[in-house]
Formats: C-alpha cells, sequence, structure tokens
C-alpha cells in the first residue's frame, strides 16, 4: 500500500468504528426503553386504588385512581393537537372531593366543536396520576380568550396555582356520568417517543457511506500517478 493512503485509510476506519458503536449504543437504548415502556403499560393498567394521602410526582406518576366528588366549574382549556385530528382544547376541571380538590383532565373536544356549557354535578372517576412536563423557554405564557384561560401545555403546578387545587392531576380514563361532548384522552405508552431504531439504523446507514466514501477516496488515490 502506498504511504500516501494511510491516513485516510486510518481516519476512515475510525469514522466506521465510531458511527458503528453509536448504531449499538442506539441498539441497547432501544431495547432499555422497550423494557421502560412494558413497565408504564404494567402500571396503567394496574387495579386503581384511592387518591394517595402525599403524592409523590416521581413514585406516583401512573397511578391508576379512582375518586369521586363534585365538578365545581372551575376550569381551564389546553391547546394539544393530536394526529389524524389536528388541534384540540384539552379540558382541565376542579374538582371537590369533600375533602380536597384536585386536578382532572376531562379529556378532549376539537377547536371546530361548538364550545358549549360543560355540565357540573357529582361524578366517579377512575385515571391515572400525570405529572406531564410539557413546558419549556417556547411555551407561550397562558392567556384569557373567551372568558376562559387558555393554556399551551400542562403544567401541573401551574394549573394548581391557576385553580386553587392541590398540585395533583387525575387524567381520566372513564368518567360516570360519560359528557357526550368530551372524548377521554387517558394516559398511555404510546404518547412516549421512543426514536431509537430509526436512529440505530441511520448511524448504521452513515456508517456504510463512510465505508463507501473511504473506498472510493483509497481508489482515486491509487490511480493517481506515482
Amino acid at each position: 500500500m502506498r504511504k500516501d493512503m494511510w491516513v485516510p485509510l486510518i481516519f476512515g476506519l475510525a469514522g466506521v468504528a465510531i458511527l458503528i458503536s453509536l448504531g449499538n449504543w442506539q441498539t441497547r437504548r432501544l431495547g432499555e426503553k422497550r423494557v421502560q415502556l412494558a413497565e408504564i403499560d404494567r402500571r396503567i393498567a394496574a387495579a386503581p386504588v384511592g387518591l394517595p394521602s402525599a403524592p409523590d410526582p416521581v413514585v406516583d406518576k401512573y397511578l391508576p385512581v379512582r375518586a369521586a366528588g363534585t365538578l365545581t366549574g372551575e376550569q381551564v382549556v389546553v391547546l394539544a393537537s393530536l394526529k389524524q385530528i389536528g388541534a384540540i382544547h384539552r379540558i382541565i376541571s376542579v374538582l371537590d372531593t369533600g375533602e380536597r380538590r384536585v386536578l382532572v383532565d376531562r379529556g378532549y373536544r376539537s377547536l371546530l366543536a361548538h364550545a358549549g356549557y360543560l355540565p357540573t354535578g357529582t361524578i366517579k372517576l377512575t385515571g391515572n396520576l400525570h405529572w406531564p412536563d410539557e413546558t419549556d423557554s417556547y411555551t407561550p405564557e397562558p392567556e384569557m380568550k373567551g372568558g376562559v384561560w387558555l393554556y399551551f401545555a400542562r403544567d401541573v403546578r401551574a394549573l394548581a396555582d391557576r385553580l386553587n387545587t392541590e398540585p395533583l392531576l387525575i387524567v381520566a380514563r372513564e368518567i360516570t356520568p360519560e359528557d357526550p361532548q368530551l372524548t377521554p384522552l387517558p394516559v398511555t405508552s404510546a404518547l412516549i417517543p421512543n426514536d431509537h431504531l430509526e436512529y440505530a439504523i441511520t448511524w448504521f446507514l452513515l456508517s456504510l457511506v463512510w465505508a463507501g466514501m473511504t473506498a472510493y477516496l483509497l481508489w482515486r488515490i491509487r490511480q493517481r500517478t506515482v
């Protein structure tokens, strides 16, 4: 092998090795994420229990619960979106259990739906506790619209401060009696991103491209006149 081929060969092999190692890392992360999602699914589907007296955002995340009480009529809407549906409004209401005031994500309605009166009164529900991480530095500030506060993310602490409740959100799975204006949007692991397979394929394909470019470069160097 000619001396001027050693540097590009070493550089090419190093690049391929790095890209393959990144692909292998994403493959390992894929396996770990699948185990995590399976555990979340198991937790979501467990038998519901009463509201914990001192809920913990880490320990009690996704905890299935049951509750009963009165919808007070206090609520905010949260702008969100769903595939194949588009923009929606999640309805976050206050549930007074007689001893506690908590937040309930009752479900959603399309932005195109008539924003009619949502009935209040006594309900029973099952759902899951959730502390969604939906805010970042680009999240707009809430605004008053049509006499109702409009939020752009479910920030449990901010919603609790606004509606004077505990920082506790129940995402409803079933509500009795049902409200025909709303469709429940329960907690599910399907909304948790798991893109590690796509990332792994990308790194492996890049390693093939890098290897091909290295081989082509070495071929061009070899064709030069000494």
